[in-house]
């Protein structure tokens, strides 16, 4: 008669959790995939309606890879006028979202290890690397801003990363964090199907993406490049390393200066 099952060895690793039981004389290996948990609390839910529904993501959340939850920030407001915003000490335009109601947001919300981003045109650049990088997170809260700003108080307090999507203004940070969630979705295992796409995408490899062509191969007098039809892998591997260095050099001559590329 065997002895009863034990755990022989645990392991985690990000959002995956690795036992190894050691049983009837054999190991039993298992594996359980969390999913990304991100909420995004927001002035105006309404306004990611069905983006988060349609398309990749909505079949990542479908098969469990990505939890989405949008939030409204007025929740946490406790007047009856469901009050979030406040004038600015010191006087000026605008008006400046109040303490009280994130603050209760996001405590009720965080857990340990969750990382609380606000999106704000004065944060540092958002990357494909930085993408990466968030994609290995097991909890996001994302803070959308309006109005003026937030209280500085919220920023030093509750905020571990400050994000901005480009040096452009946005009317508030609801559209950038669908932008950030859509990009970070991505390096998620499962969601895009074949995450070897991933590798020859644009500032993957600090290298624009290179021209693509399909069917037919001839129209209204534009041709597809010979070398694209005739089978050679090594040599279609040259021709779009080449194209791919000539767009970057035209287009975005600052990533040359990065960390090298690499060849495909």
């Amino acid at each position: 008669m065997y002895p009863p099952p034990r755990c022989f060895e645990l392991q985690s690793n990000s959002r995956f959790l690795f036992v190894i039981f050691w049983h009837s004389g054999c190991f039993i290996f298992l594996s359980k995939f969390f999913a990304v948990r991100i909420d995004i609390l927001t002035l105006f839910p309404a306004m990611l309606d069905g983006f988060f529904s349609e398309s990749v993501l909505g079949r990542a959340r479908e098969a469990k890879l990505l939890e989405i939850n949008v939030r409204n920030t007025r929740d946490w407001a406790t007047d009856k006028h469901k009050t979030i915003d406040g004038r600015p000490f010191g006087g000026g335009a605008g008006m400046v979202m109040k303490c009280e109601p994130i603050f209760a947001a996001i405590e009720e919300l965080q857990a340990p290890s969750c990382r609380r981003i606000y999106l704000t045109p004065d944060g540092a650049r958002f990357t494909t690397t930085k993408a990466e990088q968030l994609s290995h997170e097991k909890r996001i809260i994302f803070l959308s801003g309006h109005y003026e700003d937030i209280d500085q108080r919220i920023r030093d307090s509750l905020i571990d990363e400050e994000i901005s999507i480009g040096d452009y203004i946005l009317t508030n940070g609801t559209l950038a964090a669908a932008v950030v969630v859509d990009a970070l979705a991505r390096f998620i295992p499962g969601v895009l199907g074949g995450e070897k796409s991933l590798t020859s995408e644009s500032f993957t490899r600090n290298l624009l993406d290179f021209p693509q062509y399909t069917r037919p191969a001839a129209f209204r007098g534009m041709s597809v490049p010979k070398v694209l039809l005739q089978g050679n892998h090594g040599e279609i591997n040259k021709w779009r390393l080449a194209r791919q260095q000539e767009k970057t050099a035209k287009v975005r001559p600052d990533l040359l200066q990065k960390e090298p590329w690499t060849q495909l």
